[in-house]
């Protein structure tokens, strides 16, 4: 019989403490609009999955400049402030794969936005980097 992995794992506050300083660079780079910056912290090809407004299911993999082409379309060139207020569960599948949950409420130029969405991170060369990115609503983007 083919002997599994320890698949129990039990994270540590160095595991949390770690994906927490990468979400901080990752919304500090999203409200200056560094879309470059954002690019930095991700791992490529990049896996998306998200619906369409009929709820089809919708998936995609992004190379780097169809993130920044996508991502600098989505955010803009505007002037104004970004400021994020978000509540994050990881969820570690081990010491260097965690599945994060967030909800999120953005803020610009007077809107305010509300977003859940989940992300999976993977940790290389002892930096997290995320690698899959999952929200509702975007499905028709993705085809």
């Amino acid at each position: 019989m083919t002997q599994l992995p320890d698949a129990g794992y039990t994270s540590t506050p160095a595991d949390h403490a770690g994906v927490q300083a990468w979400f901080a660079e990752y919304d500090a780079a999203a409200a200056r609009r560094d879309i470059e910056g954002m690019a930095d912290l991700a791992v490529f090809p990049l896996n998306l999955v998200s619906d369409d407004p009929a709820g089809e299911g919708a998936s995609a993999q992004w190379d780097r400049k169809q993130f920044i082409d996508t991502m600098t379309h989505v955010m803009g060139e505007g002037s104004e402030d970004i400021t994020f207020r978000s509540v994050r569960t990881p969820v570690f599948l081990s010491p260097a794969m965690a599945v994060v949950f967030t909800d999120s409420t953005m803020m610009s130029g007077g809107t305010t936005q509300q977003l859940r969405y989940a992300d999976i991170l993977i940790k290389r060369d002892g930096r997290w980097a995320f690698q899959t990115m999952a929200q509702g609503g975007w499905g028709d983007n993705l085809r």
